[in-house]
């Protein structure tokens, strides 16, 4: 099956289980579901925010599509398609080696979360931001340094500092060291692991509106992972929301952010602060329980232990992606679009 002619990246039905071990030797004694049958598209050009609490799987999206989860963690078991139109083609990533996925590397790129150990501390910032251009270009000496040094004047710092090193920077210089990096092959893609979360407030918005910037002027696709809904809503044409593996709710990013469909979305979003103490706060939603270990998970909807309006028959089966109004979707056949929450 050919991909859409829009989309850069198509993920299918991508599911990713964790082997737990115990015993004397070691024995698979269960396992967990970190990835539980994801479908996503990522249009050309478009930023698409991946976002949900902590272990929800959506960092472990991010490493499987671009191919490092089975050679850093060789027993995890990984099913399903990263299909990428790259200059030579549609590629399906998971279906590569490690050889044959070293010529690849320089499309897809990847910003960590945490500048201050993402970036090796023996090397200057120059050296740094040159090391994927040994690798994955074939430009000169001369060329690779010139690069350098542009790079670093497009995420805001100087070509003369690229002889020093990482912990002569703060962590939001060192973040555009690592945006540097990224943009060292011209890819076509960039995962953002949570490039925000390790920084200061103030420091955040001046990271995203870079990311922004940049985005237009090398025609690049953001996949950007963050827990934070405010913080994707700037950023993103269209959001995902996940919950123990699963999305959730799907749509543009306004709408998600304005007018969430799901319960789940609902109580994320009403989490938000209020940055305007004149503005009336929304009322808090507040979920009871406990979210489900992904050892265990709850049969049916993985949301339903938890859910305002479970029913029975949630039990039965995962709900799938419906189209609640244009280009929205949600997982779950009981709730419709409603009114803008305010």
């Amino acid at each position: 099956m050919s991909m859409k002619p829009e989309n850069i990246l198509e993920v299918r039905d991508l599911k990713v289980k964790f082997p737990v071990t115990g015993g004397l030797l070691l024995r698979k004694v269960a396992e967990v579901k970190a990835v539980d049958g994801v479908d996503l598209e990522l249009k050309r050009g478009e930023t698409l925010g991946l976002v949900g609490e902590s272990g929800c799987g959506k960092s472990t999206i991010g490493k499987a599509v671009i191919n490092i989860l089975k050679f850093s963690s060789p027993d995890v078991d990984i099913t399903g398609e990263v299909w990428v139109r790259a200059d030579e083609g549609e590629i399906d990533f998971l279906k590569l080696s490690r050889h044959e996925m070293r010529k690849h590397r320089g499309f897809i790129q990847m910003i960590f979360q945490d500048p201050y150990s993402s970036l090796n501390a023996r090397l200057t910032v120059g050296q740094i931001i040159e090391e994927p251009m040994l690798y994955h270009t074939d430009l000169s000496k001369s060329q690779r340094l010139d690069r350098v040094a542009w790079l670093l004047e497009k995420v805001g710092l100087q070509a003369e500092q690229s002889k020093r090193y990482p912990h002569e920077f703060s962590g939001g210089q060192r973040q555009r060291i690592g945006i540097a990096r990224a943009l060292a092959t011209n890819p076509k893609i960039i995962v953002a692991d949570e490039p925000v979360s390790a920084l200061d407030v103030s420091i955040q918005a001046q990271v995203i509106n870079l990311l922004q910037e940049l985005q237009g002027e090398f025609d690049l696709s953001i996949l950007f992972v963050a827990h934070d809904l405010s913080v994707v809503e700037h950023i993103s044409s269209r959001i995902a929301v996940m919950y123990l593996g699963n999305i959730v709710e799907l749509g543009p990013g306004k709408d998600i952010y304005h007018n969430p469909i799901h319960p789940y979305s609902r109580a994320l979003l009403s989490a938000v602060p209020v940055p305007n103490p004149k503005k009336k706060k929304k009322d808090r939603v507040i979920l009871t329980g406990d979210v489900p270990t992904p050892m265990n998970k709850p049969s049916g909807c993985g949301f339903r232990t938890r859910c305002p309006i479970a029913r029975a028959e949630c039990a039965q089966a995962a709900p799938p992606l419906e189209a609640k109004s244009e280009g929205h979707f949600a997982a779950c056949p009981y709730v419709t679009a409603g009114e803008a929450i305010s």
